[in-house]
């Protein structure tokens, strides 16, 4: 079996029950498994290999709860810049419609590229849409290709524009259909042992897009199997009032009289979740994935985890899609999700630790992967590695761990999934980015371009001077 040993690493945060910080700390890895760890002077003479970490930090690797990777080449439409949520997601229908099983593909790869780069080392992937060729096998081959730990979470539409939904009937399947290819997914690739790499979870889109029938029967499914729920619930303002005039509830209600409640299930954004539905997530054990940039940039708000956190709520972090967000990078998710509860709760109401808390610690539980989020013995080998000596950190050399959040840094130098290296002295390990971003490019360019042309309308380009009339301002 072969080893790994990291040694002199400056600050080696485990994340454990007593959240050790070993200072100039050793790792070793057998396989796919951390086999002991400590301070210098008591690691291992020989490991079949060994990386000197002298200046940096390692952590537990980071886990995304939340993400729609297709959008890899959605970044930055002009027509999805400057509009809230509904609008947005209109929009944002229209392009899913000219999917193609490559583009997904070239989404997938791009999104988990930036994920690796940035820390994360497990992923969850809600892919609620079939359009064209799409396969949803696809995204489990490329998160494979990458070398992510992956959770794909099959998600759907069922209640299409006529029926009252917010879909193009166009993109809606057929619920029957699509519980059973759930259950063909689970089958074919679900692997419920500690250390797996790949998962299936399933996630009928929303309140506003699938009828309750396809929630009830899709929790039913996921419990016959053991595979953890996932929905977008209390997801803005629009997402609150929709379901108060459609059912004449809010949308937790419409989620709980579903079933939607217990430990398997995970609630994305639950921005606009009020006391009493706090208390009841706390007491059901239903997790949320707090997902900070991509609500700011669809003005939705914020969820309040620092209400959450002192109610027992479990919170893991999530990118969400990058037409949401523009990026996927962890390592800023971390930092934004500590500087809005700042912003509504106070200076207290966030800690650099907190938030790494929520990046590992609490995706984990979320995603009940024991394994995960924590650095020792007989855990997962997911770690990074991030060098404090360069210049995002100069001048903050007094907290190394809290400079990894509070100082404006992106990117890791060392990420290891499972036991292998995925990133290496800052760059990917047997992955041409290159040329993963031309082909990503061309086809960023080619669905706006087909978009365009199947619904004449313009989404590409943007009048500056409507946007900022400068002559008003002289």
């Amino acid at each position: 079996m072969t080893t790994k040993l990291l040694r002199h690493i400056d600050r080696l945060v485990t994340m454990d029950e007593a959240r050790r910080v070993i200072e100039d700390g050793w790792v070793l890895i057998r396989e796919h498994v951390i086999d002991s760890l400590g301070s210098a002077g008591s690691e291992p003479v020989e490991a079949d290999e060994v990386l000197d970490l002298t200046g940096h930090v390692v952590l537990p690797g980071l886990i995304n709860t939340h993400h729609h990777l297709f959008q890899g080449i959605l970044k930055n439409v002009p027509s999805l810049q400057d509009v809230s949520l509904f609008r947005w997601l209109r929009d944002i229908y229209l392009l899913e419609s000219e999917f193609t099983d490559e583009m997904l593909s070239a989404g997938y790869k791009l999104g988990i590229a930036e994920l690796l780069l940035s820390g994360c080392t497990t992923t969850i992937d809600h892919h609620y849409f079939r359009a064209n060729d799409m396969r949803f096998d696809t995204c489990v081959e490329a998160a494979s290709e990458m070398g992510i730990r992956f959770h794909l979470a099959r998600g759907s539409f069922s209640i299409g524009q006529s029926q009252g939904g917010l879909p193009p009937d166009h993109l809606v399947e057929d619920e029957d259909e699509i519980l059973a290819d759930c259950e063909r997914l689970i089958r074919c690739y679900h692997d419920p042992r500690p250390g797996a790499m790949t998962r299936i979870d399933l996630a009928p889109c929303s309140p506003y897009s699938v009828s309750q029938r396809l929630m009830q029967e899709s929790i039913a499914l996921a419990r016959r199997y053991g595979v953890g729920s996932h929905s977008h619930v209390a997801q803005a303002p629009e997402d609150e009032t929709y379901c108060l005039t459609t059912f004449g509830r809010r949308s937790v209600a419409v989620a709980a009289e579903a079933g939607w409640l217990g430990p398997d299930v995970w609630y994305a954004h639950a921005v606009t979740v009020n006391d009493d539905e706090i208390r009841l997530m706390a007491e059901t054990g239903t997790a949320v994935s707090h997902c900070p940039n991509s609500n700011m940039y669809t003005c939705a708000g914020f969820a309040p985890v620092t209400a959450m956190l002192k109610a027992g709520v479990t919170v893991g972090l999530g990118v969400d899609g990058s037409a949401a967000n523009n990026s996927s990078n962890m390592l800023h998710e971390v930092r934004s999700a500590l500087l809005l509860q700042r912003v509504r709760f106070g200076a207290d109401a966030c800690s650099p630790t907190q938030a790494l808390e929520i990046a590992t610690l609490g995706g984990a539980k979320l995603l009940r992967r024991e394994e995960l989020g924590v650095l020792a013995p007989g855990k997962a080998a997911d770690l990074i590695a991030v060098d404090v000596r360069r210049l995002p950190f100069a001048g903050g050399s007094t907290d190394p761990v809290a400079g990894l959040v509070l100082c404006d840094n992106g990117r890791v130098n060392f990420s290891m999934v499972n036991g292998r290296m995925v990133v290496a002295n800052g760059r990917l390990v047997g992955v041409d980015l290159d040329e993963l971003i031309l082909e990503g490019n061309r086809l960023a360019r080619e669905i706006v371009r087909r978009t365009e042309l199947r619904y004449g309308i313009t989404l590409g380009t943007r009048d500056w001077r409507r946007a900022y009339p400068y002559e008003a301002l002289a």
